[in-house]
């Protein structure tokens, strides 16, 4: 198949770059400048440099490929305009024609759940509340669609329990947690996601909300006493953790979730990464 696919430098859009191409896919990457063609053109993807926000422009590129799938992510207050300008490229592009649309959303979506499905309803904290529109636009659209929710997605020493936890230490060395520490991470390795997608891709399909998570969901007390080294973790308020992450964010990592991968595993999925926490232990 011609994939044609946004966020191809990111830290999950490369290892779906990598599982495409491997997998004997033809992969054009569309990408915002010289700096990130160069490093899909190295990984085996074809690069085409330009402004994604052109809405016209983006589904020019859509359109010459059997796929497409949407990862690339401005992380900023700029998301929701973005993402608005990538789904009407879409529409446009693929509207009616049967081609599959892969769109990115994640697990938080959910809010605080101990059994997160696909169906569960949605509550997502402000960080990712723009999010919800945009996906149920995609859903309602002429479009052979799926949104997959990563959950935390970790691997290769990357990922937010690298940047939140393995560096974030007291004046002690201990590791701090984000609030108490008492609530759950469901988590998924990053290549175990990109398998995913590729999945998602090959069977080309509407498959509606697809979460991918493990079924592993560690409390983050289990995943800092892991990346400490034996140096013991130090919890903090809530209202700490605001503090010193920013609230949006802060608010999102104390969500308690928990969630089993059910429905992507009935459709042949088997993540098969080692756990968040043996790879911290390991210094990962």
């Amino acid at each position: 198949m011609k994939i044609v696919l946004t966020g191809g430098t990111g830290y999950i859009g490369s290892a779906v770059v990598e599982r495409l191409v491997a997998g004997g896919h033809a992969v054009t990457a569309l990408v915002r400048g010289e700096e990130a063609a160069e490093k899909v053109r190295k990984a085996g993807a074809e690069a085409v440099v330009g402004d994604l926000f052109d809405s016209e422009w983006t589904a020019d590129q859509f359109v010459g490929g059997d796929a497409v799938v949407h990862l690339a992510a401005t992380g900023d207050g700029e998301s929701a305009r973005f993402d608005q300008a990538i789904v009407a490229a879409a529409v446009r592009a693929l509207g009616g024609t049967g081609k599959p649309y892969v769109h990115t959303g994640g697990i938080w979506s959910w809010g605080d759940n101990a059994d997160i499905t696909e169906e569960s309803p949605l509550a997502p904290p402000a960080l990712t509340a723009w999010r919800s529109e945009i996906e149920q636009s995609v859903l309602d659209a002429d479009l052979v669609a799926t949104v997959v929710a990563p959950a935390v997605v970790y691997g290769h020493g990357g990922g937010i329990p690298a940047g939140v936890l393995v560096a974030a230490r007291d004046e002690d060395g201990r590791v701090r947690l984000v609030g108490d520490g008492s609530q759950h991470w469901a988590t998924v390795h990053v290549d175990d996601v990109a398998a995913l997608y590729a999945l998602v891709v090959e069977r080309g399909e509407r498959l509606g909300r697809l979460v991918a998570a493990s079924g592993v969901n560690p409390t983050v007390r289990e995943l800092a006493e892991a990346a400490s080294g034996g140096a013991g973790v130090a919890p903090e308020t809530a209202d700490a953790s605001r503090a010193r992450l920013s609230a949006p964010f802060a608010d999102a990592l104390l969500l308690d979730q928990q969630a089993t991968g059910a429905k992507a595993r009935s459709l042949g999925w088997s993540p098969s990464g080692a756990a968040l926490v043996e790879e911290l232990r390991a210094g990962a």
